[in-house]
């Protein structure tokens, strides 16, 4: 583990920054969001649904603007022929910078999620202990992917100003923002058939393209564990989409097939291999570039 000296220091800068503490309050302020179709649904478990707020649209931008610097930061202020002078390979800088932020990026989100917790067990009392570990753990695999996805995109861009645009509109506003109007209109160029998201087609490839971004994935999983239903939506849409006498633009695989009508490729599982493929893939490509590319 020649990589762990850097990882720690990765992680050391990590908790030390502004950043990193702006993320613990942003978590908390946006993951509380107490409602009454939440609370008919869930109960005290509510509070274990309040996680899943924590890894949607404005704490993700926040993961990914702690991790895009991590390596083309180096490279444009000089340093980095430092970290390449070290006896170190460039797989093992890759990974001490992974791991690293992850780490440190992962521990702001957890403190963010325990106080969080600790807010809503006051207001809404216990809750079951096994689903909200397994909302946790998810929670903190998503971050991983975001660090992932972040320091990829820092590891093959060559300015800042490349790696940032890459960032926002190469991944953040297509894969976390966006995805669900996109998935509609890539189904729809392809197929010829527009999309009604308020009553879809029982599609299995439709339900599946909503599914194939990270969030949409991490969704999934979390409402699986969750009880609430098998959808890329946020749980407060799920709960209203199945809930009697309402409607809303999201796609419930409950609500729209037939039991014994749903595809093999939408069970609630096969999110978590999305999830693992959106981890490894990104660090795949930016090692095949990192190995081969030009640092200095």
């Amino acid at each position: 583990m020649r990589w762990f000296p850097l990882a720690r220091k990765e992680c050391r800068t990590i908790l030390t920054s502004k950043g990193s503490w702006a993320l613990v309050v942003l978590a908390v302020l946006w993951g509380y969001r107490p409602t009454y179709v939440g609370w008919d649904g869930l109960g005290p478990d509510l509070t274990i649904a309040f996680v899943q707020y924590v890894a949607l649209v404005i704490p993700p931008l926040g993961i990914l603007l702690l991790s895009f610097q991590s390596i083309v930061g180096e490279r444009t202020a000089g340093s980095l022929k430092f970290v390449l002078g070290l006896p170190l390979t460039r797989t093992d800088i890759l990974t001490g910078k992974v791991v690293g932020r992850a780490a440190g990026i992962g521990g702001a989100v957890l403190l963010g999620i325990v106080l969080l917790t600790g807010v809503g067990l006051v207001r809404f009392g216990s809750f079951d202990v096994l689903t909200y570990g397994g909302v946790v753990l998810v929670t903190l695999l998503y971050v991983a992917v975001l660090v992932s996805v972040g320091v990829a995109i820092s590891a093959v861009s060559t300015t800042a100003v490349r790696a940032t645009g890459a960032l926002v509109g190469g991944f953040f506003l297509p894969f976390v923002l966006f995805w669900s109007l996109l998935a509609n209109t890539i189904y729809g160029q392809l197929t010829g058939q527009p999309v009604n998201p308020y009553d879809p087609p029982a599609s299995g490839p439709l339900f599946l393209l909503h599914r194939l971004s990270p969030t949409g994935a991490y969704n999934v999983v979390t409402n699986w564990l969750l009880g609430v239903g098998n959808s890329a939506a946020p749980y407060t849409s799920v709960l209203t989409k199945r809930a009697p006498g309402s409607n809303i633009n999201a796609l419930v695989v409950e609500t729209t097939f037939d039991a014994g009508a749903i595809p093999f490729y939408l069970q609630e599982w096969v999110a978590v291999l999305v999830l693992l493929v959106w981890l490894l893939g990104p660090l795949g490509l930016a090692r095949y570039a990192f190995e081969r590319g030009d640092l200095v």
